[in-house]
């Protein structure tokens, strides 16, 4: 078998291994995070929550997830991925449960506080998990391959959490039978995880040797081309400034992307006053619309991944996600379902960003160092996901409409976009590797 060959059978080996479970977990993730958006259209009345409370408590989850963000990181670090993913999902999966059962504001702050504490580092480990497996050009594909379970868990999640929405079983409500039914395959994963995943090449027992050794030496010559790039420690990455200038990209970006997320259900119940359609129509059109941003997601990987370009590809994505969210803003007074046509191209922009980004800090780092930058990136990043909600919820309290929420929204997103082409300075190239010969950069000095 030649060198061509080898690299294609490892790297689809890799992908069928890890890729369909780390998407399956992720999108499991991601509905628990979010499926709040569909118990509030029953949670909010039944409770007495206004827009505010709700929105605030919808965003305490990312102030959890930034404090524990890093120091878990270093924990998945000391004691490997699989291990601290399998603890992240049990213990975020048992809180989630938890949800089915508050009464009070206080109850829904501190228990959405404490799920954003259990899974705080929970996307960065897989990341960075994936990123000792794969060499840098395969990257966006790899990272876009359990990323669009983003968008794939709202798709399904949307049809799937109105319909429990409208369950009546031993007293309790279709909102508390939500959080119930939705966490609990988090448990299951994260018992499957623990003797599921291999936390290095060395002990993958599903590679031949050969494909082991050839996955190792294109990993460890990546790793020294890119320490004589940058090599921080794990400490020393948490005050680089190309790490810190994509943390503050990512604010700006989480802060419109959630703000929408949360709320989108809410802003979709004006379609069931004006139109007659049921809550569950309204599920099936929400499930397609993260379906189109779901197949985006895999085409921007794609091409960011052929063209070997991200900065661009991200800032591209955002540029047009916050038009159509501002648009919308207008359309809807003529056209509420030209309204959601520009939302979903708005969805689309914003999931399609996802993996090109996320393929920027594996490029020149490694190790620990790149496990802290992802960490730092992330919780500082989902801090954004906090003020998002909140802002909106405060906002659609004080106005009455979403369209100064939504306007605002989109202005961050372009912010971010012009973050990520004037001041990133990491191309975010992968590393070309010839066999038997050193390492040849993209560039002759620091990525550009």
């Amino acid at each position: 078998m030649d060198l061509q060959q080898l690299e294609k059978s490892t790297v689809r080996k890799v992908t069928l291994r890890l890729i369909p479970f780390l998407f399956l977990c992720f999108a499991i993730s991601i509905l628990d995070r979010v499926n709040i958006g569909f118990a509030a259209l029953r949670m909010n009345e039944d409770l007495g929550f206004s827009e505010a409370v709700y929105g605030f408590g919808a965003g305490i989850f990312f102030l959890g997830y930034f404090l524990l963000e890093v120091p878990g990181s270093a924990m998945m670090s000391k004691i490997g991925a699989r291990r601290w993913i399998s603890r992240i999902m049990v213990s975020w999966g048992i809180i989630a449960v938890i949800m089915a059962f508050i009464q009070t504001p206080i109850q829904f702050y501190i228990v959405r506080f404490l799920l954003g504490v259990a899974e705080a580092s929970f996307y960065p480990c897989m990341v960075h998990y994936l990123s000792g497996f794969y060499q840098s050009k395969h990257h966006a594909k790899a990272i876009a391959g359990f990323m669009i379970a983003i968008p794939a868990a709202n798709a399904i999640g949307s049809p799937l959490s109105t319909f429990l929405l409208q369950i009546e079983w031993f007293g309790l409500s279709g909102w508390q039978w939500l959080f119930i039914l939705e966490a609990i395959p988090a448990v299951i994963l994260g018992i499957i995880c623990y003797f599921y995943l291999t936390d290095r090449i060395e002990d993958a027992k599903w590679l031949t040797g050969a494909e082991k050794t050839w996955l190792l030496d294109v990993t460890r010559k990546e790793a020294l081309e890119k320490q004589k790039v940058k090599k921080p420690t794990f400490l020393e990455v948490l005050r680089d400034k190309d790490v810190l200038i994509l943390a503050l990209g990512y604010f700006f970006w989480m802060f419109g992307y959630y703000g929408i997320n949360m709320f989108l259900p809410t802003i979709s119940r004006g379609l069931t006053e004006s139109t007659g359609w049921s809550l569950q129509s309204i599920g099936w059109l929400l499930g397609f619309m993260y379906l189109c941003a779901m197949i985006v997601m895999y085409l921007v990987g794609k091409s960011s991944d052929k063209h070997n370009e991200r900065k661009f590809h991200v800032a591209g994505c955002l540029t047009i996600s916050a038009i159509a969210m501002i648009a919308s803003v207008y359309v809807a007074d003529f056209s509420l379902m030209g309204a959601f046509a520009l939302l979903t191209i708005s969805l689309c922009g914003a999931f399609g960003a996802y993996s090109p980004f996320w393929a920027i800090p594996p490029s020149f780092l490694t190790g620990a160092a790149a496990g802290g930058a992802i960490a730092l990136i992330n919780s500082i990043g989902n801090l954004g996901g906090f003020f998002g909600p909140y802002f909106v919820g405060f906002i659609n309290d004080m106005t009455g409409s979403h369209n100064l929420g939504l306007t605002v929204l989109g202005i961050s997103m372009i912010i971010s976009a012009t973050i990520i082409v004037f001041l990133v300075k990491q191309s975010g190239k992968s590393y070309k590797v010839s066999p038997g010969r050193p390492l040849d950069h993209p560039n002759s000095s620091k990525t550009g």
